[in-house]
């Protein structure tokens, strides 16, 4: 992987072209209005780029025809008028890139629509959760696919209203890690809403975030409550490190070379080893619980996206993040039961055979007790050496719950040697990238409704 702290070089004259010709600047499709589409568009079109935006939701159209895309903050561009329709006609010249930003279920069938309006050498870019560059391949084909990893979070406060939510910028690849230009060109162009790298290992990247997305989005959507409630529950906490631990094992196995989230949060290192799978608790445990503790505390008021999805009748995007691993896993025999459990529990929630919360949560900790203690993963396919046992039994991370949140972030350490035992500081910056889903044509509860 490039340098992550390094930026895409700024722009020349042959835009991003290899071969030095010149050619009129790209034209850029925004498929979806919702939080991450709507913030895209706004910036983009306030930089002086050929944009026009793609919803199917009326409300939001009229809203942004009327006022044009709104985004409040003191880092956004204010008020910005562009183009927005509702569908394309065959007289709508091609666009250069394709930018999906539609929720992941609706992504295939968004990527079938624009299909025909996406230049011969054009690109689709993808900025779900989940590993949709290979599903939107399938359609345009892999050389016009690129993903885009968005490491920031926004929400739609109501129709054409948006607010970011935390800084960050973009991580940019191909899911073959083949180098093409059309990567920097698009860096160049994304810099106006944050910092953009290029990558040539996408999947790394992309596993590595699956893994958080499939804890916390999921455990949000089951226990309806944000990441700080969440993670003060050693319980919730257990969970997520035992969903990370299967996803881990699964990309592992995959022959994944995972990467760093935005360059710190090491989920090399968050999985559990074989030997603290085994036991209640142990050094090792006590710095990966303190390391989600710092995450909650830093992220406090962030809120499930599926949940968000549920409660407005639309499908969560479970399938794209827990069952994608559940499938995967199956072929390699690699078992994720955790993550089953999972998956059917937000399902049962999607269905309104039952309402989220904590005791809810809870139940489901204890039904997966036997589970956990029953998988046999690989050896393969997990850490094999465990840190020292401490001996303090899993009080040790309850007793870190009882500092403040500000304790447990300012002692907190910002990276990991693969299974060092030492613990951990707060992660310099997932930026809500750990668990941020680019957002569809819904709004969203509020600035921390970003999962």
């Amino acid at each position: 992987m490039s340098d992550p702290d390094a930026h895409v070089p700024a722009a020349d004259s042959t835009s991003g072209r290899s071969d030095g010709v010149r050619r009129a600047p790209p034209r850029l499709l925004v498929v979806g209005c919702g939080g991450i589409g709507g913030v895209v568009a706004a910036h983009l079109l306030e930089q002086g780029h050929d944009v026009t935006a793609l919803t199917t939701n009326v409300g939001i159209a009229d809203a942004i025809h009327l006022h044009g895309f709104r985004v409040r903050g003191e880092t956004g561009p204010g008020t910005v008028r562009g183009n927005v329709v509702r569908s394309l006609g065959a007289k709508d010249r091609p666009f250069d890139y394709v930018l999906l930003a539609t929720q992941p279920p609706q992504v295939e069938e968004a990527a079938r629509n624009v299909l025909g309006h996406l230049a011969p050498d054009g690109a689709m870019v993808c900025f779900q959760n989940g590993l949709c560059e290979e599903r939107v391949a399938r359609i345009a084909g892999e050389g016009r696919v690129l993903g885009g990893i968005v490491a920031w979070g926004a929400s739609m406060l109501e129709p054409g209203v948006y607010e970011r939510t935390s800084p960050g910028g973009f991580v940019l690849g191909r899911h073959d890690g083949a180098r093409d230009p059309r990567l920097d060109e698009l860096g160049r162009i994304l810099e106006a809403i944050g910092p953009t790298t290029v990558t040539d290992n996408l999947a790394g990247a992309r596993w590595s975030k699956l893994a958080i997305n499939c804890a916390i989005s999921s455990l949000g959507t089951i226990a309806g409550d944000r990441l700080g409630v969440l993670m003060r529950h050693r319980f919730i906490r257990r969970l997520a490190l035992e969903i990370m631990t299967e996803v881990v094992a699964v990309a592992r196995a995959t022959r994944v070379r995972l990467e760093k989230v935005s360059g710190t949060l090491d989920l090399d290192w968050i999985a559990l080893t074989e030997a603290e799978r085994q036991v209640a608790g142990s050094a090792g445990l006590v710095a990966k619980h303190a390391l989600l503790l710092a995450v909650g505390a830093r992220f406090r008021r962030m809120r499930s996206s599926m949940l968000s999805a549920i409660e407005r009748g639309r499908t969560p995007a479970v399938e794209f993040l827990n069952g994608e691993v559940i499938s995967r896993g199956s072929d390699l025999g690699i078992p994720t039961p955790i993550n089953a459990a999972i998956r059917d529990e937000v399902l049962t929630v999607a269905a309104g055979r039952h309402r989220p919360g904590m005791e809810y949560a809870r139940a489901l900790f204890d039904r997966t007790r036997d589970l956990a203690a029953g998988a046999q993963v690989p050896v393969s396919a997990v850490v094999a050496s465990a840190s020292a046992p401490a001996g303090e039994g899993e009080d040790a991370e309850s007793a870190a719950s009882a500092e403040s949140a500000s304790d447990v972030v300012s002692t907190a350490g910002a990276e990991h040697a693969p299974h060092a035992p030492q613990a951990p500081r707060a992660p310099r910056a997932p930026h809500e990238e750990a668990v941020n889903a680019a957002d569809g044509d819904e709004p969203r509860d509020g600035p921390g409704a970003a999962a």
